[in-house]
């Protein structure tokens, strides 16, 4: 990914080309601009702490998204730390669900409180309010932007109007704080971004590019000499889960990003605005999880600074080193078996390592014909599965492999094609896009159902395993079923039954 400047000169398209020729290494997301190359770089910026020293801001606090689950626990916590005066916005203020009772529980904690209903995306809605909340005092003197919500799109299926309208209260919202507060007089300019600014979320196309620019205009704020933090959040732990949240949380857990306790986010919040920092992240990471799953199709030096992630990487390459004797080992056994007995011994190690993958008993217990997915195959599993052949046969996969090739008989047949390319029968097992669609068409008919049919004799005949004597006179011979292609047995099998 190479993000251009808006006026390319021959510095920049030299550049370029370097980039492209490959002379930057591992990098995989570059700025180039006619300064330099740019690269972003996760490192470790604090331990997390637990509670400290109170950081409570005088003044007004204007929250933007406050009545929202995670602005509402930030206002609790501004109330406890002794906070003058909170104002909480969303669309529909005073009657957004509960604004009722988190208003009296923060007047009750001591907190004067103003929960006002303005669109943060109208810039002269915003101004009107920001002017009125001043006129009455005490000045604003923080601003935290919390506004927003991550709506799940696949980027492909957006159209403009659909991303504008995801991107709109973060992008607008943020953009009418910043011109409103174009001065030196805030103590605190606090923006709530996402993770999927930073490295990416699945579904999310519009709501990070929205973060990456809340990470952008905190840079952009700083350089004009003016305060400014972006929080990159990980995700916090819904109030009520429920079975949906449940769900998530398990589905993202697997991949490495567990839900955070919301006290403990909020401890880190605090520890972040006492740091003064510009954009930092807090997020809880499972690297161990994380890391084979976002470094499955390349390296990422993006998080390669991180000590956890580090550690976790040379230990990887040591176990290939390792690896890769034993995958010598493995070639050396199967160059001794017979063609069939390689191809048996290659599904076989295929079928061990799905079910260790899996959780099967063994490998017996795995269906050599069945689909990946119908045998419980995610993006994580594959990707395990993926690296485990990787490491048994020291050949180097793509991480769709387990796509390409979607059950045990084809992916074995592509391994024992990579280990022995002039082995022409175990060539022979790797099927083809058409083969494989017809297998996989037919393994989704209940045999029942081909019998029921008439089709069933049909394909045992051209299969050449039932007894050409047993085929009614009248019928002309069979052609081999070598010689059909999908579109002639879908034919076939409405000229029998419809199926």
């Amino acid at each position: 990914m190479v993000d251009l400047p808006d006026t390319v000169d021959g510095r920049v398209t030299t550049r370029l080309c370097g980039a492209l020729a490959g002379r930057l290494d591992d990098e995989d997301q570059l700025a180039l601009r006619p300064s330099g190359v740019f690269v972003r770089r996760l490192v470790r910026a604090a331990e997390h702490r637990g509670s400290g020293p109170a950081w409570t801001p005088g003044g007004t606090v204007l929250l933007t998204g406050g009545t929202g689950g995670v602005g509402a626990q930030i206002a609790r916590r501004l109330a406890q730390a002794g906070a003058e005066h909170l104002v909480l916005t969303s669309r529909r203020g005073p009657e957004a669900p509960g604004a009722d009772k988190l208003k009296a529980e923060l007047t009750e904690l001591g907190a004067k409180v103003t929960v006002a209903a303005c669109d943060v995306a109208d810039r002269a809605a915003l101004e009107s309010l920001v002017r009125q909340v001043e006129a009455e005092g005490p000045p604003i003197r923080s601003v935290l932007h919390i506004a927003g919500a991550g709506v799940l799109v696949p980027l492909a299926d957006t159209d403009l109007d659909e991303f504008a309208d995801t991107a709109e209260a973060k992008v607008a919202g943020a953009a009418n704080l910043d011109a409103l507060f174009d001065r030196d007089t805030l103590d605190s300019f606090v923006l709530f971004s996402s993770i999927s600014a930073v490295w990416g979320s699945g579904e999310h196309g519009a709501y990070a590019a929205a973060n990456a620019y809340l990470d952008g205009l905190a840079e952009h704020r700083r350089a004009r000499g003016l305060t400014a933090t972006s929080v990159v959040w990980g995700i916090w732990s819904p109030e009520e889960g429920g079975m949906a949240a449940n769900l998530a949380e398990e589905q993202l857990r697997g991949r490495g990003i567990p839900f955070m306790s919301p006290r403990l986010a909020i401890d880190a919040f605090w520890q972040v605005m006492e740091r003064d920092e510009t954009v930092v992240v807090v997020a809880d990471v499972d690297w161990e999880r994380f890391v084979p799953v976002f470094t499955s199709a390349r390296p990422s030096p993006l998080i390669g600074q991180v000590p956890d992630v580090a550690r976790i990487l040379a230990a990887d390459a040591d176990t290939r080193a390792d690896a890769t004797g034993e995958s010598s080992s493995l070639r050396d056994r199967l160059a001794e078996l017979a063609p069939a007995d390689r191809r048996a011994a290659v599904l076989s190690l295929v079928r061990s390592q799905i079910a260790t993958v899996l959780g099967y008993p063994g490998p017996e217990a795995v269906d050599a014909a069945r689909a990946f997915r119908e045998l419980g195959f995610d993006s994580l599993s594959a990707v395990d599965l993926r690296n485990r052949l990787s490491a048994a046969t020291g050949l180097r996969f793509p991480v769709t492999v387990v796509f390409d090739y979607p059950s045990a008989e084809e992916l074995a047949g592509h391994i024992g094609t990579e280990l022995f390319p002039d082995d022409t029968d175990a060539a022979a097992t790797a099927l083809d896009p058409e083969e494989a669609d017809v297998r996989r068409a037919l393994t989704s008919i209940p045999v029942l159902r081909l019998r029921e049919s008439g089709l069933l004799d049909e394909l045992l005949r051209l299969a050449g395993s039932l007894d050409p004597a047993t085929a009614p006179a009248d019928e002309e011979p069979a052609e081999s079923i070598d010689d059909l292609d999908v579109d002639d047995l879908v034919r076939m099998a409405y000229d029998k039954n419809d199926l």
